[in-house]
């Protein structure tokens, strides 16, 4: 028997698809555009209506300014504060402090986890301990820490680099735990020694889980040191916004938060783009 014919059904919409014309280069290089500019609108559309919203609102004075200052007003305290200089300065109090914080924290954070991902007693000992302290609220800890440490600036390095160091150290422990066994086994069929699977195949393959909770404790450590400031400080944006508060200068208050956000925006994405160049740094080096 001869092979089966193709049903007459099939064959005009084959015939069809094989006729439609390619996509000129043209044509490709729009949809290009069109999508890069897709990916960059989007993500601005919601807060460009907020914001038109909030304009309109104070035009037509739906909101009074003791409840809701105006963007214009806003503008204007930005402008005053930039002038006399108190936002710059605030601005870099509070950078210093969470970058101290954050640097103690993470770097200890790494340790510790490392050590609970490496070895199997030290996991056993310190690993419970560790959970059992990452349920209690940031907040919890800062009557006792108040009472050891007083309110100046220990104090703020002390709860900036605990922010830090408890998601740094149980993504660490997990990204290493997370490393597939048959890697090591591969590693040591090349003949690696303990210290060259650790550089070589452990720490690169949990890299992505690490760098990711090294992000996570930068916003952290943001988050607290805000809160602190708040409550027992006499300087920064978390102290600016409270101050304002206090003082009934909304506009002022608003300019604080904005500037919390921007300065947390920024601290991530300088980050993520130490990220990339990481990337392609061991990109590089898998190639060569």
């Amino acid at each position: 028997m001869g092979q089966p014919r193709p049903s007459l059904a099939l064959m005009p919409a084959a015939k069809h698809r094989q006729q439609q014309p390619l996509p000129s280069l043209r044509a490709l290089a729009w949809r290009r555009r069109a999508a890069k500019l897709d990916y960059w609108l989007w993500p601005w559309l919601l807060p460009l209506i907020i914001l038109g919203l909030w304009w309109l609102g104070g035009r037509q004075q739906w909101l009074g300014s003791q409840v809701l200052p105006s963007p214009g007003e806003v503008l204007d305290s930005l402008t005053e504060l930039l002038a006399s200089g108190e936002l710059q300065r605030d601005v870099l109090i509070s950078l210093e402090r969470v970058l101290e914080g954050f640097l103690l924290g993470s770097a200890l954070g790494l340790a510790l986890g490392a050590a609970m991902g490496l070895s199997e007693r030290a996991s056993d000992y310190l690993y419970p301990l560790v959970r059992l302290i990452a349920y209690v609220p940031l907040l919890g800890w800062l009557p006792l820490l108040m009472l050891a440490f007083g309110i100046g600036e220990t104090l703020k390095a002390v709860l900036v680099a605990q922010a830090a160091l408890l998601p740094v150290a149980l993504n660490t422990y997990n990204g290493i735990r997370a490393v597939p066994p048959h890697y090591v086994e591969v590693g040591r069929i090349y003949g690696f020694s303990r210290r060259q699977a650790l550089w070589r195949i452990i720490l690169p393959a949990a890299f992505p889980m690490v760098w990711s909770s090294i992000r996570y404790g930068l916003t952290k450590s943001w988050l607290a040191l805000v809160v602190v400031e708040l409550l027992a400080s006499s300087e920064g944006l978390g102290f600016l916004m409270v101050d304002s508060r206090q003082l009934y200068r909304l506009d002022a208050m608003l300019v604080a938060v904005v500037s919390i956000g921007v300065v947390g925006f920024v601290l991530d994405q300088v980050l993520a783009m130490i990220e990339k160049r990481i990337l392609r740094w061991r990109r590089a080096g898998f190639a060569s």
